[in-house]
């Protein structure tokens, strides 16, 4: 699972790079695709994400415990979802001139009437988000982890090839500029038409190994009595948290829209100063870049930590929730506070790396890429945070935290929106970095509530030796960039895409050396934590034994206290499988890509609560022994 998780993030910034490649980061056709392929993501989590969460996750996690493994009851549940989503993505397909209207501001008519067609080809992919969603919870709940891992990169590949042909067909955006004026339909089938290809054949790609499962699935209607009533009526604040967080990420996404479409008409104007607006490509890259270390390292720790905290809650143990809690944080940090500072550090060479080559552009998006990277930290400790409040089965607090990131949002996107062109992305960007703090401000608050205390000396500690030595290591990667020419316009790194690249390659590894040694001179063993599961697989496949034998499981007292300065470390991490949840914080959504790692089933108890107990129920609400509130 890791392996592919990590081999579909690579896939996906080649994809990133490929697209910028063939349409700019800072043209209006690539600002323009961009909307329309955000939207089949957004409006699926918006409209059908929380349902599917609250609602019909759960049930199939339940039913999959049944001694048919379900068959009857998944069968009904997957004719509902296939229904919604068939529903909702002709609803929404039918009506995309008037939600292209709704999701952007100042666009020309030329712009939009191609928005339009974008949105026409993309706004299919809801309903294949919604049946990879369902599947993969099918899979899931019976022990097959590694599809769902692993179609994503099929889809990664096919986008890659169309754009590909693209560049090879139609010619790359610095040496045939593409704009509104000479796009046509071919253009449209090779970017968006095979972007959407590839979320079809990730999808169909699931139905092999659900095929395999022999579940006897078939269309199944009727759907009284089986407790989605019960279900929604539980999953109610869950719903509520969710369409908050969607609408809200609209119109911020609506503001940033703008500056596209001003860019566009000092380009018709001949105005030079069209070359200095960045548009919603700019934020959406430099968005890719620092989530990267949350989707790898936060967000797998704490899937693993869930299960941990599940157990402790539901056992009143608030110490133990305290321990896997402040154990996250730290071990985490390991990994989320170097790469803030070492984003910071080589915000110039990756903004030229991904600027299609143009240094301009480079200079926008390593600048948007900056005011992000320093709250990558907070982002993610919200992110283990928000896990305690849904491991002690608590919903109505994210929604209250996700209403006061809301408040900040719309409040700061209609400010920003009266903002000169050239600062609206810069300002969202800022937006971002206030929400993530203030998410974790929000989450400390309620958590301390809820457990007494944070176990926080000891947390800011552990952040305070790693800001420490990721500082250090930020000063080398600094300087390095200095001697390249990073600060210089005429500089080496901002000779060419390659040489930007090459430039990242050449500082990055002084960078990591000067982070270790420095981890050690200040006695940062959460170190340990973290590489432990790496270097116990490397030193298994190399017949060397435990690599990193691990200590026994200590006492929820110790375990609070281990970390920095030689005290002992807790146990190492192992695989586990979790459920979506969701999550309050500024989570920018990326490139309308469905991200899979967000769709784990979250662990249930060995002997789940209200199980069907047998095939399916027909009868009046009320009568369903396993459902008795419904």
């Amino acid at each position: 699972m890791a392996v592919g998780t990590l081999v579909s993030r690579a896939l996906g910034f080649i994809r990133s790079w490929l697209l910028i490649l063939a349409l700019g980061l800072g043209s209006t056709v690539a600002d323009t695709f961009v909307n329309a392929n955000n939207l089949p993501n957004l409006i699926f989590l918006l409209v059908a994400g929380g349902v599917f969460n609250s609602v019909l996750v759960p049930q199939i996690i339940k039913a999959s415990k049944a001694r048919d493994g379900g068959a009857d009851y998944i069968s009904r549940l997957l004719t509902l979802g296939v229904l919604v989503m068939l529903v909702l993505t002709a609803a929404v397909t039918l009506a995309a001139p008037w939600v292209m209207q709704l999701t952007t501001s100042g666009y020309s008519p030329p712009q939009l009437a191609i928005a339009t067609v974008f949105a026409f080809w993309c706004l299919p992919q809801i309903f294949f988000y919604g049946l990879y969603a369902l599947l993969t919870q099918v899979l899931n709940a019976h022990g097959a982890f590694g599809p769902a891992m692993w179609a994503p990169i099929v889809n990664n590949v096919v986008a890659i090839a169309g754009l590909g042909m693209f560049v090879w067909i139609f010619g790359a955006n610095r040496t045939n500029p593409h704009s509104l004026d000479n796009w046509t339909g071919g253009h449209t089938f090779m970017i968006a038409g095979m972007s959407t290809l590839g979320v079809v054949i990730q999808t169909a790609l699931l139905m092999l190994p659900v095929l395999r499962l022999r579940l006897g699935l078939s269309p199944r209607f009727g759907w009284r009595g089986v407790g989605l009533g019960a279900a929604a009526r539980l999953g109610a604040w869950t719903l509520a948290t969710t369409a908050v967080g969607q609408l809200t990420f609209l119109y911020v996404m609506k503001v940033a829209s703008q500056p596209g479409a001003e860019r566009e008409r000092l380009q018709e104007a001949g105005n030079p100063l069209w070359q200095q607006v960045p548009g919603n490509t700019v934020l959406e890259i430099a968005s890719q870049l620092y989530l990267l270390p949350h989707s790898i390292i936060a967000l797998s720790l704490a899937t693993v930590l869930f299960n941990r905290m599940t157990e402790a809650s539901q056992a009143g143990d608030r110490a133990g929730v305290r321990e896997a809690l402040s154990h996250g944080l730290r071990t985490m940090a390991v990994a989320t506070v170097f790469a803030a500072l070492a984003l910071f550090a080589l915000a110039a060479p990756l903004g030229m790396f991904f600027s299609g080559g143009r240094a301009s552009d480079g200079v926008m998006l390593a600048q948007t890429l900056s005011i992000l990277a320093l709250s990558t930290p907070f982002m993610s400790a919200n992110f283990m945070m928000a896990r305690v409040f849904y491991a002690k089965e608590d919903a109505r607090t994210p929604f209250k935290i996700q209403l006061w990131l809301a408040i900040l949002n719309v409040v700061g996107a209609f400010v920003i929106q009266y903002l000169p062109a050239r600062y609206i992305i810069f300002a969202i960007a800022g937006l971002y970095t206030v929400g993530n703090v203030l998410s974790v401000v929000l989450s400390s608050h309620y958590l301390r509530r809820q457990l007494g205390h944070l176990d926080g000396a000891h947390v800011a500690r552990s952040y305070i030796r790693m800001g420490y030595a990721a500082t250090g290591s930020a000063i080398v990667g600094a300087v390095a960039v200095g001697l390249l020419g990073g600060y210089n316009p005429s500089g080496f790194i901002w000779s060419s895409n390659f040489a930007a690249l090459a430039a990242i390659v050449i500082i990055a590894v002084p960078m990591l050396i000067a982070y270790f040694v420095l981890l050690r001179v200040f006695h940062v063993t959460e170190v340990r934590d973290l590489l432990r599961p790496i270097l116990g697989r490397v030193g298994g496949r190399l017949g060397l034994g435990d690599a990193a034998p691990s200590p026994a499981r200590s006492t929820h007292d110790a375990g609070a206290a281990a970390g920095s300065r030689g005290e002992p470390s807790e146990p190492p991490i192992t695989a586990a499988i979790t459920t979506i949840s969701n999550d309050t914080g500024i989570i920018p959504r990326i490139s309308g890509q469905f991200d899979p790692v967000m769709y784990r089933a979250r662990p249930t108890s060995p002997t789940p609560e209200r199980l069907p107990g047998r095939r399916s129920f027909q009868g009046p609400p009320g009568e369903n022994p396993n459902f008795p509130e419904d």
